[in-house]
């Protein structure tokens, strides 16, 4: 049976972003893709915006690693070229009510080290954006929007140029542990088995389910999955904003945002639908609920001028109602199998989040010698 060092599942942003540290941490590294194409699902189906860090609890690895990610990706966008555009982001209160919500977001902002988020002055905030409605506003200087498409395609020919070695169409179906290794099998058109000394499950929505594979791992330590869907309308005619337009958020995400595209398009979403299947199909009836919550800070929004426009899937940890879980970087010392690296619930900010995800993954490996 042949002998690999390093095999990630799963060829989305977090997957490339693991491979290429690894690559270039000296690593062997074999990415496994079960689809045809590299982030055909979480990592190409979200708003492309690189989050500030101002939402999470102090501490907590979504917090600290969208920090860090955010300034590591600005970077690495100047660096390769990647498109991207630092268009700062409002958070709008449309009623008096919400202003206490704004002042507690600031100071989360603040305690998170994202201190350059702060209350725009009324006046200023109409000449910003003539169109919008807000009693009150938070400005995020450091939100930013990005092609993840580009950013991805970047990943991968870093790591390819280190030695990874992407393989699509290519399932893990099966695995166990042998003899203190981890044996993966796989599926698709050539079929194999091998032993790695290091297995990263980077597989975004199906992380559960792909860790359930593995003989030996304790089925108590992977945890239940839940599937948020949220839908995105594009918007007829011009686009009346320049940044980004958030309300307060709501149970399950942040709300029906404004979002804008690297050619100033704008889009709004998501949405939280529960759904207990992945599907992506956007449904046009659900538009109905959406002119209702963007009207509430942009009344001049026309009849009929949403279109259906995509869907994306968020790997939830906790069911409808329950606070939003944390990212889950789970290794040896919590499941006891040499090697064996799970991401569980990777959902915002992971894109933002990446580089630094997968310097964690690599300073975990380097820990285990």
């Amino acid at each position: 049976m042949e002998q690999l060092d390093c095999v990630v599942i799963g060829a989305g942003v977090i997957g490339l972003a693991v491979a290429r540290a690894l690559a270039l941490d000296g690593r062997e590294v074999i990415v496994l893709e079960a689809t045809s194409s590299i982030g055909s699902e979480t990592s190409s189906r979200n708003s492309e915006v690189i989050h500030a860090g101002i939402y999470y609890p102090t501490g907590s690895l979504k917090a600290r690693l969208c920090l860090a990610g955010k300034i590591a990706l600005y970077r690495y966008c100047e660096e390769r070229g990647i498109a991207h555009s630092r268009l700062g982001k409002l958070i709008v209160a449309t009623a008096d009510e919400q202003i206490p919500t704004l002042q507690k977001l600031r100071e989360q902002a603040h305690r998170n080290g994202v201190d350059d988020v702060d209350f725009v002055d009324t006046t200023d905030l109409h000449d910003m954006e003539p169109e919008l409605t807000a009693v009150a506003a938070l400005r995020s200087p450091s939100t930013g929007i990005i092609d993840s498409h580009g950013f991805m395609l970047a990943l991968e020919g870093d790591a390819e140029n280190a030695g990874a070695v992407l393989v699509l169409n290519t399932p893990l179906v099966g695995g166990r542990i042998e003899a203190g290794k981890i044996v993966a099998e796989t599926g698709g058109k050539d079929p194999m088995a091998f032993r790695c000394n290091a297995l990263v499950n980077c597989a975004g929505l199906k992380a559960p389910s792909i860790a359930t594979l593995i003989d030996g791992l304790s089925p108590d330590s992977v945890p239940e999955s839940y599937y948020a869907k949220g839908n995105y309308y594009t918007l007829t005619g011009r686009n009346p904003f320049k940044h980004l337009i958030y309300p307060v958020p709501v149970d399950g995400g942040l709300g029906v945002h404004v979002t804008i595209d690297l050619g100033g398009q704008a889009r709004f979403g998501p949405d939280v639908e529960w759904i207990d299947e992945i599907n992506y199909d956007v449904d046009p009836a659900r538009a109905e609920n959406f002119y209702e919550a963007i009207r509430r800070y942009w009344p001049g929004l026309q009849d009929d001028a949403l279109q259906p426009g995509y869907a994306g899937v968020r790997p939830k940890l906790s069911p409808r109602g329950s606070s939003a879980n944390d990212f889950v970087i789970q290794d040896w010392e919590e499941h006891g199998v040499d090697g064996l690296i799970n991401l569980y619930g990777i959902e915002s900010p992971g894109l933002t989040a990446s580089l630094a995800i997968a310097d964690q993954v690599v300073a975990r490996l380097r820990a285990a010698g």
